[in-house]
């Protein structure tokens, strides 16, 4: 069964992805059918944001295969085509904006008509008003001129205003839902995909997109607009002139392009606000942190506070382009330049009763006007084939398949006994088609085979508050075992059930709220100690908070220094020691207060003195809990109640410490060994 697609809506997209040429890049022509789709979708609204419903469903219900294109090879922006694929799916995207839309060009065109108006005004007081001394007429004509000016400086105002406003809430809500839709991708897109690739597509890619609707898009439209209106007017007033001016034209390219000057503070204030929002990427965009945000179901808390960063490089996005159009407008003088080849050439013909005065006078004011819009629109080409690169480089991820997400019908698990059971399970790594995108991809990834089976039938059932040591050698399947609980994975066959239910049929959220873990490398991020706390609970008070560090014998190290529970732990809590780090996760595991534990090598790396405070952490932690723990050392393991040696995805052996020790086999073979399970395990005769 397809993954749900947020909102219900799906194109289907029937063309294979074109090859990437080295100067010229040309998807395939695709054929796009629109389909209804029953599946339920990942809810849109979330608690502090402001994305807008329509615009993500129509956004994240739009699947398309993506092309390719070499990221700055100007050769092959300019060599490629833009996809009605392409155009259609921003279109659609768009929805939510369509009144906007419908008032900006509506006030493009008034514009644009306005334009005409004071170049033939001109003509009229010369032509018409003068010679007959006509002062009412001139009164009356410099009135109209005056009110024209006013109104083309305010539509000029408001169409900046919707572009920006269109332009800065489309890419709002586009980075809003690529951040949720990464934050929904299961564990095995973290451990192939490239951060840095990754953190990309939100920033550059997703700032390209935002200069193609605030920027090009409007820019585009009244540029053509104004210069097909501008140049039919000088055309039926005088060819010959409108010939020269057009010649001309080339002398004010270049500092038409000089015009785009950087905005300062704005751009620098937009600047902080990105690395913030890199910041909170970078740590969540990794398998550790993932994994944190995952098992502690937080998605929505993530999404929410991605969404208020976000918003203030929406409203700094809005105000920058508005002194930005300030700054263009004055650009209009640039044309002064271009008059005085017309009025030399004009007056000639004025002279030798050719043309008008009035007629010199309003070619001379059209000319001033045509050479803005043809110096935009020289490099708009370049511009708008960018910009769809940096949507589809958006799209592909929004298209990636979510391999694990809650079944129609999925119920949610309650009062958790702890019950946990492997039913003949089989275990395969997905391939990468099923969990990544190839152009995020490291380089060189080592990914396991998907057609070699890393546990092969495992059966195993744990009662609640049973704890469980899980040995064997390294690759034998023991950490593979554990991520199926979470459902972290899915199964190849056979089943994982907790209290009885398949794990599959329960809600993701309620699924991961029942379980705890602790990693040998717990992840924490860069905030303060009980910032890090609260993630398992964000309205706990902080007497449950140091009740919990009290039982993981870590209040004590906190208390004692200078900021206490508010003290930054820095990336990824480098400013703990291993053991404080644990400690920590194991206080933050308690105060989550599941009814299973993972424990997957939570004491290896610690020394002597470490490992004695963890150890008696964890015997606190794991008191009436149902508890699996993976580990090498045999002081980690020996009080379990009961131990299953693992060696290449089987179960050979399961009992206790003393049952494995008579039972004189592989387990007590390891245990003569030096009482580590890091190497291969002996071959049982």
């Amino acid at each position: 069964m397809d993954p749900p697609v947020a909102g219900g809506y799906m194109v289907e997209a029937g063309a294979e992805l074109s090859d990437v040429e080295s100067d010229v890049c040309e998807p395939p022509e695709q054929e796009l059918t629109i389909t209804a789709s029953a599946q339920i979708a990942i809810p849109r609204r979330i608690t502090g944001m402001n994305t807008r419903r329509k615009n993500a469903r129509s956004l994240n219900g739009v699947r398309m295969g993506p092309h390719m294109m070499l990221p700055g090879d100007g050769a092959a922006v300019k060599g490629a085509k833009v996809q009605r694929a392409s155009l259609r799916r921003v279109w659609i995207f768009s929805s939510p904006y369509r009144t906007d839309i419908i008032v900006f060009l509506t006030a493009i065109c008034v514009s644009a008509l306005l334009a005409l108006a004071p170049p033939l005004l001109f003509r009229a007081i010369l032509d018409r008003a003068i010679p007959q001394a006509n002062r009412g007429l001139i009164t009356t004509l410099a009135i109209i001129l005056v009110f024209a000016a006013i109104a083309d400086a305010g539509l000029a105002i408001v169409q900046r205003w919707l572009s920006s406003r269109i332009g800065e809430g489309l890419i709002y809500d586009l980075r809003v839902a690529l951040f949720d839709k990464v934050e929904q991708m299961p564990i095995a897109f973290f451990t192939r995909t490239q951060t840095g690739a990754l953190t990309s597509r939100l920033n550059n890619d997703v700032v390209g997109a935002q200069n193609a609707v605030t920027n090009t898009l409007g820019s585009v439209v009244s540029n053509i607009v104004v210069l097909a209106t501008t140049l039919a007017a000088m055309i039926a007033l005088e060819w010959r002139l409108t010939l020269l001016s057009l010649i001309v034209l080339p002398l004010f390219i270049v500092p038409a392009k000089r015009v785009g000057q950087k905005l300062g503070s704005i751009a620098r204030q937009q600047m902080d606000i990105n690395a913030e929002m890199n910041t909170q990427m970078n740590e969540r965009f990794n398998v550790a942190g993932a994994m944190v945000v995952k098992l502690f179901g937080r998605r929505e808390r993530e999404v929410a506070m991605f969404s208020g960063r976000a918003a203030g490089v929406r409203d700094t996005g809005i105000k920058a382009a508005l002194y930005s159009r300030v700054f263009f407008v004055a650009l209009g003088l640039v044309g002064a330049m271009g008059a005085a080849a017309i009025y030399g050439i004009g007056a000639h013909l004025v002279v030798s009763g050719g043309i008008s005065a009035g007629t010199l006078v309003a070619m001379a004011a059209f000319v001033q006007r045509i050479y803005q819009p043809l110096t935009g629109l020289t490099n708009a080409r370049i511009e708008v084939i960018t910009a769809f690169v940096s949507f589809d480089r958006v799209f592909e991820v929004l298209d990636a398949p979510v391999a694990i997400f809650d079944r129609p019908g999925a119920v949610d698990l309650v009062d958790p006994r702890g019950e946990v059971e492997f039913d003949n399970v089989v275990f395969r790594y997905p391939p990468a088609s099923a969990s990544s995108v190839a152009s995020l991809e490291a380089p060189g990834t080592i990914s396991s085979d998907p057609d070699v089976d890393v546990l092969k039938g495992v059966s195993l059932k744990i009662a609640s508050g049973e704890t469980v040591a899980i040995v064997g050698s390294s690759g034998s399947g023991k950490s593979t075992l554990a991520t199926l609980v979470p459902r972290l994975y899915d199964v190849t066959s056979g089943a994982v059930r907790v209290d009885g239910v398949d794990v599959r049929d329960l809600t993701g959220d309620s699924l991961h709220d029942a379980i705890g873990v602790v990693t040998q490398d717990p992840h924490l991020f860069h905030e303060s100690i009980g910032d890090n706390l609260r993630y398992a609970k964000p309205d706990a008070t902080q007497a449950e908070i140091e009740s919990a560090c009290v039982a993981a014998r870590i209040h004590d190290t906190i208390d004692a220094l200078p900021d206490g529970y508010s003290t930054l732990v820095g990336e990824r809590g480098y400013r703990l020691s291993g053991g404080e780090k644990q400690r920590v996760a194991i206080a933050r595991m308690l105060l989550k207060n599941p009814a299973i534990m993972i424990l997957d090598e939570a004491t290896s790396h610690l020394d002597n003195e470490n490992e004695a405070l963890v150890q008696e952490a964890l015997e606190s932690a794991l008191h009436g809990r149902t508890a699996i723990v993976i580990a090498h050392r045999l002081s980690t393991i020996r009080d379990a109640d009961r131990i299953v040696v693992l060696d290449d995805g089987l179960i050979m052996e399961q009992g206790t410490h003393d049952e494995l020790m008579a039972l004189d086999a592989m387990y007590a073979s390891q245990v003569r060994a030096g009482g580590s399970f890091g190497l291969s395990a002996p071959s049982v005769e």
